[in-house]
């Protein structure tokens, strides 16, 4: 096989990082916990991604801050990854397991420039999933193809070329199958198995089940690793040369005209805007004094504390969401034929906007209506944090009204983002503990029962309230509870602080 490139030599060294980052990731994954693992187990793969991609950064960027957003994404990753090592909430640590792919592939295809889109268009998420989740099953035949060369002999294929790396090579190949034939041996007879038990630091009397979960799992993840990266440097499109930068996208024709997307008339647009704005406007003077007063006993009548705290926020914020849309269609689809008709729909837009952020203040005191009468829970927590941030893109919404060109698009990506990180960091179950023990010290009522889903974040108020409050006995099995889990995290791979905090107290 004849290299059409300097940098192709390198292929058969990245399917040996490959294989080592699988080691590597089963090792570090399989029956532990994710902690410290997660941050290294990161390093591990980027330090794979650069050294594949040497040479492919910089050139041509077809749209402007593509490269910078790439960039600047190792930031929120870096971040995400690291919540693995500090804090113990369970439901990021599940989100963080769909959140991080997400954010890492996005940034692999800008570095790359892998995608036919500008990141903040639709048609890039698609791409997005499709380099996710598809590609990397399209080239899983040129791993195990190079694998199969490598065990020929007297070719002249691409293979490791140092003793060192052949050595290096054969001990990884070697691993999982002395795993298997190992743990098959112990499992047959009891005096090897207490050999293998009395060896420092050696399987621990793992089960032939575990043994061969570990050589699936690191197999899968050198496959995958090195199939997604070899997505990214030869993308299957129509057939080109290989060192040919000018690519043919799928589907797409050089004659193919460039029209714009149809407008609405300006005139028709701010009727329906207007018709909008009315509802609202009268929605919001009728019930203010309930969506602001309920405090103060100014309840509808006929609805009970509950239902009016509970269904209300949940309605208005659906609102909220569906005015983002007409905001949208109002900035991209409506024509603009006369200055004096842009700046009524400018008008109308900014006082949608306006009610919008009225009826997101009214959710949230709804909302906490609900958690001083029934409790803090980490469902009530999320909702309030995405009001705040649905604040923040109503309040982004108005500035893009009158002043810029900027694209809201982007900026709504960047806040997600951004505001994902910081509910990540927010330590949300130390933040329940926290509030629900104040309400308690406030009204005496506090749901002891819900308490035993906080994660050991909660541990140090949990201790503390159970030191100041020795009464309430049933906090005594939850705090012992964390302090067991805590102490069942005995390997390296899976320190993390929340639990080494709950350890030392």
């Amino acid at each position: 096989m004849r290299d059409p490139a300097p940098w192709q030599k390198r292929y058969g060294t990245m399917w040996v990082i490959a294989l080592f980052l699988g080691f590597i990731g089963q090792y570090l994954f399989v029956d532990r916990p994710a902690g410290v693992s997660m941050p290294l187990f990161a390093l591990g793969f980027y330090a794979l991604f650069f050294y594949s991609i040497k040479g492919r950064i910089g050139g041509f960027d077809k749209w402007k801050g593509q490269s910078r957003m790439g960039w600047l994404l190792l930031i929120p990753i870096a971040l995400l990854t690291l919540t693995y090592a500090i804090y113990a909430n369970e439901v990021f640590r599940a989100l963080n397991w769909i959140a991080l792919p997400i954010l890492i592939v996005a940034q692999t295809m800008l570095l790359t420039r892998s995608g036919s889109q500008s990141w903040h268009r639709v048609m890039f998420y698609s791409e997005l999933l499709k380099q996710w989740l598809i590609t990397p099953l399209n080239h899983l035949g040129v791993p195990i193809g190079m694998t199969a060369e490598w065990m020929r002999s007297g070719e002249d294929v691409v293979k490791p070329k140092s003793n060192v790396k052949k050595i290096g090579f054969g001990l990884i190949l070697a691993t999982p199958l002395l795993i298997v034939v190992i743990a098959l041996l112990a499992s047959a007879d009891g005096i090897f198995q207490s050999w293998i038990n009395s060896i420092p630091n050696g399987l621990d009397g793992d089960a032939i089940g575990t043994a061969i979960m570990r050589i699936i799992v690191g197999a899968c993840i050198a496959l995958y690793t090195f199939c997604y990266i070899w997505g990214l440097l030869f993308r299957k499109t129509k057939p080109v040369d290989m060192g040919n930068v000018q690519v043919q996208l799928p589907g797409q024709s050089n004659d193919v005209k460039n029209t714009e997307p149809s407008k609405l008339d300006p005139i028709t647009a701010i009727t329906v805007l207007i018709c909008v704005n009315l509802v609202y406007v009268v929605f919001a003077v009728i019930q203010f004094s309930y969506l602001f007063g309920a405090a103060e006993g100014l309840i509808p009548a006929g609805t009970a504390y509950a239902e009016y705290a509970r269904r209300g926020f949940a309605e208005l914020v659906l609102i909220a969401l569906i005015n983002i849309g007409i905001l949208l269609g109002g900035l991209h689809f409506i024509s603009t034929s006369s200055v004096w008709l842009g700046r009524i729909r400018k008008l109308l837009l900014s006082l949608l906007m306006g009610c919008t952020i009225v009826m997101l203040i009214s959710a949230y005191s709804r909302l906490s209506l609900y958690e001083e009468a029934y409790g803090y829970t980490s469902l009530r927590l999320l909702v309030h944090g995405f009001m705040i941030f649905l604040g923040v893109l109503m309040v982004v919404s108005l500035i893009r009204i009158w002043y810029g060109r900027f694209s809201l698009a982007k900026v709504y990506i960047v806040l997600a983002i951004v505001s994902y990180v910081i509910m990540n960091y927010a330590n949300l179950d130390s933040r329940i503990a926290t509030n629900n023990i104040d309400r308690y010290e406030r009204t005496a009522v506090i749901d002891i029962d819900y308490l035993w889903s906080l994660s050991a974040d909660a541990g140090p108020e949990l201790i503390k309230f159970y030191k100041d409050h020795p009464e309430l006995e049933k906090l005594a099995p939850i705090i012992n509870n964390l302090r067991v889990e805590a102490s069942s995290r005995n390997h390296w791979q899976s320190w993390n602080l929340a639990f080494q905090r709950l350890n030392s107290q």
